[in-house]
């Protein structure tokens, strides 16, 4: 006779707990500055802002092949640092993505160029899927271009992209883009930069255990 009573009172218990935990991460995620922190953490601590070879990482793609909000963001970035950095050269690195048969490099490229920067400075990677892909498609191009290379994308996405390229023997200086961090300032960007940091530090853990980086 306890046995129905037993296997309910477990239930509402674990439930209560559950309940609190998500709470609990609610107001911790709503009121604190963790995001910031943590971005913080995963963009390192320097910030080169000149050199002669930009590296851009591309970010999210629409279904209709245009840019995501952080290929946006880092698009823009990569226009204002090469004007005012001193680059000659610049990478765009990324290949289809988000249900899109064409290459978020493009779109990157193209919007790159409408603000001016010269087409015949700008070298696309058309082919990678990954960021791991972004470091082993992107080398044969940055092999051939001599001088200082600066790797710009995203503050929480710097880590792991950094220690990509470094294992595949590809040094670069790094420019983070303040992408958690600025939404991060508002309330109604906390929850979407936590799980932006989430999943990023999940791949993190996986690829360090591929030895990726």
């Amino acid at each position: 006779m306890n046995g129905p009573q037993s296997w309910q009172g477990t239930l509402a218990h674990w439930s209560i707990r559950i309940l609190a935990c998500l709470g609990f991460l609610l107001t911790v995620v709503s009121i604190t500055p963790v995001d910031r922190w943590w971005a913080r953490l995963l963009e390192g601590h320097a910030y080169d802002q000149r050199g002669d070879v930009l590296v851009v990482l591309s970010g999210s793609e629409l279904d209709d092949g245009s840019m995501g909000w952080s290929s946006y963001l880092r698009a823009r970035y990569a226009t204002e640092s090469f004007r005012s950095g001193g680059f000659k050269e610049m990478v765009i690195s990324g290949g289809p993505s988000g249900g899109s048969s064409v290459p978020i490099s493009v779109a990157m490229g193209n919007f790159i160029e409408c603000e001016g920067i010269p087409r015949n400075a700008i070298h696309l990677e058309t082919s990678s899927e990954s960021t791991r892909e972004n470091g082993l498609y992107s080398r044969a191009i940055l092999n051939t271009l001599p001088g200082r290379k600066v790797l710009l994308t995203s503050d929480y996405h710097m880590f792991r992209a950094r220690r990509v390229f470094a294992k595949l023997g590809v040094q670069l200086f790094a420019q983070p883009v303040p992408d958690a961090i600025k939404r991060s300032g508002r309330w109604w960007g906390r929850w979407p930069a936590f799980l932006d940091l989430l999943v990023e530090t999940c791949k993190i853990g996986y690829y360090w255990l591929r030895g990726w980086i």
